[in-house]
Order: structure tokens, then C-alpha cells, then sequence
């Protein structure tokens, strides 16, 4: 069963995020507060833990939640593995999947911190459709 374990949020962009008990999330922006947040196709970032432990067995210390400037830290499910156009479901969030991977931005902090960024490469990025809250322990469904 794929869950979030963690919901992440920055002020800046560039920067990394910091865990909350819980976030809302709303159409047309995203994780509220986030600076993130806009009316684009990048409301919400997400990156699966299974990618993280990708980086520490590259021997990088120190990888947590949040770590690579994700709104959402996932488990059990390959995100980047999924079309775009995919919908997710979480609580009453309805999220859709509009872009698999980005280019890293020069002077990216998570980049200088670990000395790479797996976001580029297996990070996803969706709108919100349907409004709602979403907290760590919350499953995650893939919608036909």
C-alpha cells in the first residue's frame, strides 16, 4: 500500500523543506503558505522515499524528509514510473500528475548540501484538482 510519510513546506524556493503535521491543499496552488505554490503545472512535488535511499547508499548522511525540497515524501509506489495524466488520491485530495522530473536550477541548495539531487531524475509534480488535507500515514490511491 503506497502512504505519505511526510508533507513538507518551505517559504523559499531553492531551499529545503520542513516537515507539518499536516497541509491543506488547494486548487489552482497547491500546498497552501508553500512558496512553491502558483497557478502552473508545478503545484506539488513529490519524491519516494525508495529514491532518498537510492542517495544513501551512495553513502550521503543526513537524508530526511523534505530533504530535496519535496511537498511530499511517499512510500511504495514508483512516482516516476507513472504518465502523466495520472491521477492520485489522498484523503479527499485529488491530484494530477503533469510533469516527471525537472532540470535543477544553478545555485540549488539541496544540490551543494548532498552533492546531487534525485528530484531531477524521479521527482514528480502535479496540479490539485480536488481540495482537501493530507497528513503523514495517509494512503494513496491511484485512480483509473
Amino acid at each position: 500500500m503506497a502512504k505519505v510519510l511526510a508533507v513538507n513546506i518551505s517559504e523559499k524556493k531553492g531551499v529545503i523543506k520542513h516537515p507539518i503535521p499536516e497541509g491543506e491543499f488547494i486548487v489552482d496552488w497547491g500546498l497552501k503558505d508553500d512558496a512553491h505554490g502558483g497557478n502552473w503545472h508545478r503545484q506539488v512535488s513529490l519524491l519516494g522515499k525508495e529514491s532518498v535511499d537510492k542517495m544513501t547508499k551512495l553513502g550521503i548522511e543526513g537524508l530526511c524528509s523534505g530533504k530535496f525540497a519535496e511537498n511530499l515524501t511517499t512510500e511504495g509506489i514508483t512516482l516516476y514510473s507513472l504518465p502523466i495524466g495520472t491521477k492520485l488520491k489522498i484523503n479527499d485530495v485529488i491530484m494530477e500528475v503533469t510533469q516527471i522530473g525537472k532540470e535543477c536550477h544553478l545555485g540549488c541548495q539541496i544540490r551543494q548540501l548532498v552533492g546531487d539531487c534525485i528530484m531531477p531524475r524521479e521527482g514528480i509534480f502535479t496540479k490539485i484538482i480536488t481540495p482537501g488535507v493530507i497528513r503523514p500515514g495517509d494512503d494513496i490511491e491511484i485512480l483509473p
